[in-house]
């Protein structure tokens, strides 16, 4: 094996690397999200301090993929097609960051809640977060496969998670008019607006992957509830 044809195996596996990096550091906050709601469901205090505790490895991916990104622009000087794989990861890699945030935001959340919920505020938070940890997954599988299509269909799907948030919200606030525990309820205004945020964010890593597949940007403007 020549030198050259070796520098482009390395070139190749580091791109391999970044790749499964992100899958990884994406497979983790999808897994925290999941928890989060599972943790407010079962209003399950110790699984929601392990999501805080938990979310320093997200970190960590965040700063690996910046150094994998720096080194490859840095020293592989990729042409158009790399040059794009390595600048969407870093966007998708802040979006990623951003959803193990806000996941452990709503463990915070649920922490603070000292009495009982009502369960139809609750299922309706559920619904609409189990949804969000949907869309994350598709969009997860979407940059794997670089399937364009799940990329479309999580881009479209946005305005079912604003919708539902507006629904919940709207819940919330009616309960507040009669109940007495407000502080409580208000943690469920701040938990439902997490939730809509990570879809938000999940769109925007569904735009990042269609123009990393497609080198165009998705036409017309986003869907919003």
């Amino acid at each position: 094996m020549n030198e050259k044809s070796h520098i482009v195996k390395s070139y190749e596996e580091q791109l391999l690397l970044l790749k499964d990096t992100i899958v990884k550091m994406g497979t983790k906050a999808e897994k925290q999200l999941e928890l989060s709601i599972q943790a407010m469901v079962r209003k399950d205090l110790e699984l929601a301090k392990k999501i805080i505790t938990d979310d320093e490895q997200i970190d960590r991916y965040e700063f690996s993929i910046e150094e994998q990104v720096v080194n490859l622009i840095a020293l592989r000087q990729p042409m158009a097609i790399d040059l794009r794989e390595t600048v969407v990861a870093l966007k998708i890699s802040s979006d990623l960051e951003r959803i193990g945030d806000l996941s452990k935001n709503i463990a915070k959340r649920i922490i603070s809640i000292q009495e009982v919920i009502s369960s139809e505020l609750i299922k309706g938070l559920e619904i609409a977060g189990l949804k969000t940890v949907r869309q994350v997954n598709l969009v997860l599988n979407s940059y794997l496969h670089r399937d364009k299509d799940i990329t479309e269909n999580v881009w479209n799907s946005d305005e079912e998670i604003d919708q539902l948030t507006n629904s919940n919200m709207e819940m919330v606030l009616k309960k507040l008019e009669t109940e007495k525990n407000q502080i409580q309820l208000t943690q469920l205004l701040f938990i439902a607006k997490n939730i809509e945020r990570i879809g938000d964010h999940a769109t925007n890593i569904a735009e990042q992957v269609y123009f990393l597949i497609t080198g165009d940007y998705l036409e017309g403007q986003r869907p919003k509830g």
